[in-house]
């Protein structure tokens, strides 16, 4: 199976409002193969709880403005893991630790990783070593 174009709309509409939230580590999984009943899971880390809040809610705030609608959502309330389900598109908010903890990436690591058509983002630290990197050279 490949994702549906229906799911990748889905994805796309998504990935805007989490990025907008300042989500991080923006991940979506094609997971058509293994799971029959969901695309992609698309995964975003929170900063903190409230982030991790903000981010769910505009991505589902959006998604519904899109005429899609929610078919479950769980974790609100805790603000450490939110999942949205979408049917062809599962969304799992992470606060930073619980997405460490529970690192669907791994378990799901036979996935094709879809682009989300955001760039990483460079931390300081990361940016401070390339810097010394060029400078060794």
């Amino acid at each position: 199976m490949t994702t549906s174009p229906h799911a990748l709309e889905l994805l796309s509409i998504a990935v805007a409002a989490a990025d907008s939230k300042g989500g991080e580590d923006l991940v979506a999984l094609d997971v058509s193969n293994p799971l029959p009943l969901a695309d992609i899971f698309f995964i975003v880390t929170g900063r903190s709880e409230r982030n991790v809040v903000a981010i769910a809610g505009e991505i589902e705030d959006k998604l519904i403005e899109a005429g899609h609608k929610p078919l479950r959502r769980e974790g609100r309330a805790a603000g450490r893991w939110v999942l949205v389900d979408f049917g062809d598109l599962v969304v799992h908010v992470f606060h930073e630790e619980e997405r460490q903890y529970y690192s669907l990436e791994r378990l799901w690591k036979d996935c094709p990783v879809i682009p989300t058509g955001i760039p990483a983002k460079v931390t300081s630290d990361e940016a401070d070593d390339e810097a010394s990197d060029e400078v060794a050279e």
